[in-house]
């Protein structure tokens, strides 16, 4: 029974201050968990676009004065694609250079421009706008600077690898290009008018 003589079974009912407030909760909630987005104080949030590196399509820093150049790396200032066009090659086209030049172009080239450098490489296939082809009059006419500075700065389709080559690296690649390729081509029509 209950105190006042009723028979009915009755609820407990708690003191108003015990009750917990869920709108009071879900607004500390919400506010704890809102200051570090205020705050900017994320772990994660700004990291990567904070840091110390170089940003896309920004400037490379300046090397620091006094520095020492990697051996065998030749150091080559050059603003754009025509300043390069008056450079000429400082490597030689020895066998080791040319050796080298046709492993880096495998490695970077081919898939556009293919083995044979004609620009029917896997990925130059699928390309609105070709890749030239290598072996042609017209790309074996110009000047060694030229096409190291193709390499250098890319071309409307081509990308820039003067990032992912060093200087003397795009040496090797156009004597691979002039020596191999060029000599390829020049000989093709010597082949097939002589049969």
């Amino acid at each position: 029974m209950s105190p006042d003589g009723n028979s009915s079974l009755a609820l407990p009912i708690e003191p108003r201050h015990r009750r917990p407030n869920r709108l009071r909760s879900a607004a500390l909630v919400l506010l704890l968990a809102s200051l570090p987005l205020t705050a900017m104080a994320w772990p994660w949030s700004r990291d990567m676009t904070d840091s110390i590196a170089i940003k896309p399509q920004a400037d490379p820093l300046p090397f620091p004065k006094r520095s020492v150049p990697v051996p065998d790396t030749a150091t080559v200032h050059v603003a754009d694609r025509d300043g390069a066009d008056k450079l000429s090659n400082p490597i030689p086209a020895t066998p080791e250079s040319i050796g080298k030049g046709k492993q880096l172009f495998t490695i970077y080239c081919t898939a556009c421009h293919g083995t044979s450098g004609t620009g029917d490489g896997l990925v130059g296939e699928k390309l609105v706008l070709r890749p030239f082809d290598l072996t042609s009059p017209s790309v074996q006419a110009i000047s060694d600077g030229m096409i190291f500075g193709y390499i250098t700065f890319g071309g409307a389709v081509m990308p820039i690898y003067g990032n992912d080559l060093s200087p003397t690296e795009r040496w090797h690649v156009v004597n691979y290009v002039r020596n191999v390729l060029g000599k390829a081509a020049a000989s093709a029509p010597a082949k097939s008018a002589s049969k």
